[in-house]
C-alpha cells in the first residue's frame, strides 16, 4: 500500500481546492475507500497538510471530510496569536515558558507538578517511558538536543522504548538542533530506522524554546527547567524541574499546527549532518 510522490502530489492538489470526503478521493486516484484513508492519514502524519475530521461519529452516518490544514489561519484568538510569535522568536528554553500556555487551559483538562533536585526532592516522578508507550499512531516532538535520548528509567534505556514504538509503526516527528553538541543524540535516534529498514523516525534541524511531546493529538506534555543561577536566591534555591499536562482539544490542535509550521520549513537532520562533515578541524562519525 505504498504511497508514490505522484498520487501524494494529485490528492494534495485536489484537497487544497476544497474540502472533499474520503470516497471522492478514492474516486480521484482510482482506488478503494480504505486504501484512500490509508494514503490521507501517510499523508497527515508527513507533513501536516491536511486534515481529516469525523462528524457524526460513531453512528452509522459517520462522514470524514478532508480539508486543507492551512496555518495561514492556524491561530483563532490574540492570545495563540502572541504566544505563536513568542514561539517562533524563540531559541532556547529560556525564551519561552509553557507555563503561557498551560494558564489558558481550562482547569479541568490540565495537570502539573514539579521536580526538584537535593535531599528534600518530591517523589513524583515523570514516566516518560509510560507516555511514549501510550502512543498508537503519532508522536511529535519539540525538543532541544534530544537529551533525553540517553535517559534511562528503570532498568530501560528510553532509546530502546523509542525502538519498540517505531516497530509498531507509531510515526515519529523531531525538531531538534542538530550541530556539533548534539549530533551523536540525532544520529543515535536516526539509527533506530537503520535497524528497522524503514523511516519511522524523521528529525529535522530547529531552535526553537519548547521542549514537549504531542501524543496522537490526545496529549501534550511539556517540561520547564528553572535552574537556580537564572534567579535571586530568594526565588529558586535548587534546580527544579516543571511538568504541564493539557489534553484540550483546541489547544492540542493548534500545538500541533505549531509543530508542523516549524517543521515544514525546517532542514531534514540529515542533511545537517552532512553540512557538519564538510567544517575543517571537526570529526563526526557517521
Amino acid at each position: 500500500m505504498a504511497l508514490d510522490s505522484e498520487t501524494e502530489k494529485k490528492i494534495l492538489e485536489f484537497v487544497y481546492k476544497k474540502p472533499c470526503t474520503i470516497s471522492e478521493i478514492a474516486s480521484l486516484i482510482q482506488r478503494n475507500w480504505r486504501t484512500a484513508d490509508a494514503y490521507l492519514e501517510m499523508i497527515s502524519q508527513r507533513s501536516g497538510a491536511i486534515a481529516v475530521r469525523t462528524f457524526r461519529k460513531g453512528t452509522r452516518g459517520a462522514l470524514k471530510i478532508v480539508y486543507w490544514n492551512n496555518n495561514e489561519k492556524m491561530n483563532s484568538s490574540e492570545a495563540q496569536e502572541r504566544l505563536f510569535g513568542q514561539i517562533r522568536a524563540g531559541r532556547t528554553k529560556k525564551d519561552f515558558s509553557p507555563f503561557n500556555i498551560y494558564q489558558f487551559v481550562d482547569s479541568r483538562k490540565r495537570t502539573a507538578f514539579v521536580e526538584q533536585q537535593g535531599e528534600e526532592a518530591t517523589t513524583v516522578k515523570q514516566d516518560l517511558a509510560g507516555i511514549l508507550r501510550s502512543a498508537k499512531n503519532q508522536i511529535l516532538i519539540f525538543s532541544g538536543n534530544l537529551s533525553w535520548s540517553n535517559l534511562k528509567q528503570g532498568r530501560e534505556n528510553i532509546i530502546d522504548v523509542f525502538e519498540n514504538i517505531a516497530k509498531r509503526g507509531v510515526s515519529i516527528k523531531i525538531l531538534s538542533k542538530v550541530d556539533i553538541t548534539s549530533y551523536k543524540n540525532v544520529v543515535k535516534m536516526l539509527e533506530i530506522n537503520h535497524r528497522l529498514g524503514k523511516d519511522v523516525i524523521e528529525i529535522r534541524q530547529c531552535e526553537q524554546p519548547l521542549r514537549a511531546f504531542i501524543i496522537d493529538d490526545e496529549v501534550a506534555r511539556f517540561k520547564e527547567i528553572l535552574n537556580p543561577e537564572d534567579y535571586a536566591r530568594e526565588e529558586i534555591d535548587r534546580k527544579t524541574y516543571a511538568f504541564y499536562e493539557i489534553k484540550d482539544k483546541e489547544w492540542i490542535e493548534w500545538l500541533t499546527k505549531v509543530f508542523w509550521n516549524l517543521f515544514r520549513t525546517s532542514i531534514p537532520a540529515q542533511k545537517s549532518i552532512q553540512d557538519l562533515k564538510s567544517i575543517r578541524g571537526i570529526e563526526i562519525k557517521v
